[in-house]
Order: C-alpha cells, then structure tokens, then sequence
C-alpha cells in the first residue's frame, strides 16, 4: 500500500467528509442486509484494501488441500459479462479474455477444482452447488455481505492511509476488520516465496498487476528494464518486442498471472511464481469450519 505523499494532504482532508460517508454507507449495509445461507461451507478471501494482497495464491495454497470445490471470482478485466464456467475439474472451457487473468491462474493452478466468474456471487453460487460443488471458495468476497460464509480478511505488511475511498486506499472503516472470522497480516500470519523458472541472463520485467512495487525485493539480477502496464491490463505485444529488442533482452519476467495472458505472444518467458506460506492456525481454522460445517449438514439429514 502507497502512503501518501506530502502534497496529498490537502486533498484528502477535502475528501475526508465523502470518505466518512461512503464508510458509513457501507457500515449500514453490511449491519442491515440479511445473509442467506446456501447449505455448503463458504470461504470468502478479501481484503479492505483496494488493489492486490495476496488473494490468489492464497486460495490456490488452501483450496489446493480439498476436492469437490470450486473457486468464485468476479473475473476482474475479463472481456466477457455474466456467468461463465472457466474450468470444470481443472478441464479448461475459455480463454483468458473470456475469464481474466486472476480466473484463468486459478483454473490452471487447481486441477482438482472448477472455476466460475460472475458478477453476481450469489447465482455462481447456486451454480456450483447445481454441479457438485460441496465447497465453495469466494475470492474477494468480504463485501458480499449477504452471503453468510467463513470471512478471512487478508493485510498487506503496512498500512499507510486507512481512511475509506475517496480520501483513503480501503473500501470501508479499517475496523470492519471486527467482522471476520480470521485478519491475517503479511509478514505474522502468511509470508510470501517466489520461485523462478526460465532465467536469463537480461530480461525485460512485464507486468500487470495491482502494486507492482512489492515485486522489487523478489527480483532476480539479470533485469534489464521493466514495463508496467495496469492492473488487469492487455498486453500490447508490438511494444514489448520493440522494448526487448531496445534493450537487448533474451526473455520477459513475468508473473504467473501475467504468464496466462502472454503464454501464446511466441516470446522467451522467464517466470516468477509467487507463493505462500500460511500459519498452521489459519490452515486448521478453515479445515475445522468446513469439517463442522459439513458434519451439522449429516445430523440435519
């Protein structure tokens, strides 16, 4: 998370009364709205933040540990509306354009699992129960208050502005934290590793992810020059070939959720797998939720 510079100051303190009342808007609603619950354990991976902090491969480590599950995702920057089944026991049914980049990692990186995107959570979910799921794991699902579900809330390893949107970087009152079932704060409950497969000896650092800033202390040497692209974003691949051959570069270091948009651009890919370590805790947190869950389901029957 970026703090803010000096000259921001001014602005946020303009911005502080729409601030109070976008928090406050969504503090009602997530005390007000009803939550259905839709008889299969629900595992909601979210964060407070806007942009990035480890969603994703969080629930690839965690889901990775179960069968019969699908993974729920918006599709961020995907190019298509609606629902969509992306994978279905880790067989591919789109492409990348069809799913984005973040559903299409997912599908790849869980073969035991299937994958769906939605804009509408609560019709995936119905879905997904329809086709066997019996567990269901909801990526950025914390604002989905009307779904009832195992809540963890994940932190970055500092936090600058905790002000709500628009003077500040989080989508509610930092406190909203008290809601979940488990805050997990990089650095003292998960950490994060990368490997690295495909060096070179230059490379050109291409990416589209959100905070492309805490990729620097991961960095291999050997990277010559980097292009940035936003969160989500397509890749202009005449650019990036002009950009390689300026440089020199013999390959592009890419994460793996850029490496699913860029897989078929022909160019040498240098990979950068980022991956995590979570606290036993946590791990034996969700197993006994779900265990407890799917054992009240037996005794009702």
């Amino acid at each position: 998370m970026i703090a803010p510079k000096g000259y921001h100051y001014p602005l946020i303190v303009v911005l502080l009364p729409l601030s109070l009342l976008y928090g406050t808007l969504m503090l009602l609603r997530r005390l007000v709205t009803p939550k259905k619950d839709f008889g299969l354990p629900i595992i909601s991976v979210g964060n407070l933040i806007v942009g990035g902090s480890g969603k994703t491969p969080f629930i690839i480590a965690v889901a990775s540990n179960y069968s019969e599950v699908c993974i729920i995702s918006r599709g961020y920057g995907r190019q298509s509306k609606g629902l969509i089944e992306v994978s279905v026991q880790g067989t591919l049914l789109t492409n990348v354009t069809q799913s984005g980049d973040e559903a299409m990692l997912l599908a790849q990186s869980l073969p035991n699992a299937s994958v769906i995107v939605s804009e509408d959570r609560t019709e995936a979910i119905q879905k997904a129960k329809q086709k066997g799921a019996k567990i269901i794991f909801l990526d950025d699902g914390f604002n989905r208050v009307e779904i009832k579900k195992f809540e963890i809330l994940l932190e970055p390893l500092t936090l600058k502005n905790i002000l709500p949107l628009p003077a500040g970087g989080f989508r509610e009152f930092a406190f909203t934290g008290l809601f979940a079932n488990k805050v997990l704060r990089e650095g003292k409950s998960f950490w994060r590793y990368v490997d690295f497969e495909n060096l070179s000896p230059k490379m050109l650092l291409v990416t589209a992810i959100s905070n492309p800033s805490r990729l620097k202390p991961y960095l291999p040497s050997g990277v010559v020059g980097e292009m940035i692209f936003a969160d989500h974003a397509y890749f202009d691949e005449e650019k990036i070939k002009a950009k390689m051959q300026e440089l020199g570069a013999s390959s592009l270091l890419v994460t793996a959720k850029d490496y699913v948009k860029l897989e078929q651009c022909g160019l040498p890919l240098s990979l950068m797998k980022l991956e995590l370590n979570i606290e036993p805790q946590t791990l034996k947190a969700i197993d006994t939720y779900i265990h407890e869950f799917q054992k009240s389901l037996t005794t009702q029957t």
